[in-house]
């Protein structure tokens, strides 16, 4: 199926969503995860390297977090949003897209300039003390300490800190669980982009969007398990979107004029 019969698609929703993985910032020059070069492969780490994201194992020795992931997550800043979150944020302006539900960390979407932005995994954005209350971090402070070879630490008590990512062990952020809830439960199209749809409870998500009597369209380079549920399958989410831009900017429909 073509981006023009996407395009279609969205253009016949009265709330579309997105629900987007890491694939889509793979576009970006980003690592994902479980893919063939992602970050949980990496050879080096002297532990199951999943665990980087491992509230326990954080706890016990946070260099390890900040050794091997924080090559990834204290670079994002340098890199460039891909034709997914360009496309999305402009299908936002255009009022074809009610919001974006990601599971990335990498802030590409508010890069890219979309407004409404449901960080289900959390963000990078805010470092504190898993101590001290109050004690907060920005970013761009961490990232600097961080590619310096240091780690962000508390200046009462000394103890490393930690970014507000949500690491496995943790609970999903309250607010940012009940608005990608009621997103998806509004949601007559909902969009599944770069996800393989393995790490629940974000994977629920589009199971959500078919309760509630809503269309799944799915680009992914690999299967998920909803793909017999959806009107629209894809697998190359650059070739797909290109498309999708370059018809939006030509204003190929008339209803986006």
């Amino acid at each position: 199926m073509t981006a023009a019969a996407l395009l279609r698609l969205i253009a016949a929703s009265r709330h579309c969503a997105a629900l987007t993985g890491a694939g889509v910032s793979v576009l970006s020059g980003l690592r994902d995860f479980r893919g063939k070069n992602g970050l949980y492969k990496n050879p080096d780490t002297d532990f199951p390297p999943e665990l980087m994201f491992d509230m326990a194992w954080f706890e016990k020795d946070p260099s390890r977090f900040y050794r091997y992931a924080g090559p990834v997550v204290y670079t994002v800043h340098e890199k460039e949003p891909s034709a997914v979150h360009t496309v999305l944020a402009e299908m936002e302006q255009r009022g074809l897209l009610k919001g974006v539900i990601t599971q990335n960390i990498d802030m590409l979407h508010h890069k890219a300039g979309s407004r409404r932005v449901i960080e289900v995994h959390g963000s990078p954005r805010m470092h504190y003390c898993l101590r001290c209350p109050g004690i907060r971090m920005r970013y761009e402070e961490a990232s600097a300490l961080v590619r310096a070879g240091g780690m962000p630490r508390c200046p009462c008590c000394g103890r490393v800190l930690k970014p507000a990512i949500t690491f496995f062990g943790e609970a999903l952020p309250l607010d940012a669980r009940l608005e990608a809830e009621t997103l998806a439960q509004d949601a007559d199209l909902l969009l599944v982009l770069g996800t393989s749809l393995t790490v629940r409870p974000a994977a629920d998500i589009p199971h959500t969007t078919l309760r509630c009597g809503g269309a799944l369209a799915i680009v992914n380079e690999t299967p998920t398990s909803l793909d017999g549920n959806a009107i629209f399958r894809a697998e190359d989410l650059g070739e797909v979107f290109g498309e999708l831009g370059e018809l939006l900017r030509d204003g190929a429909s008339p209803e986006f004029s």
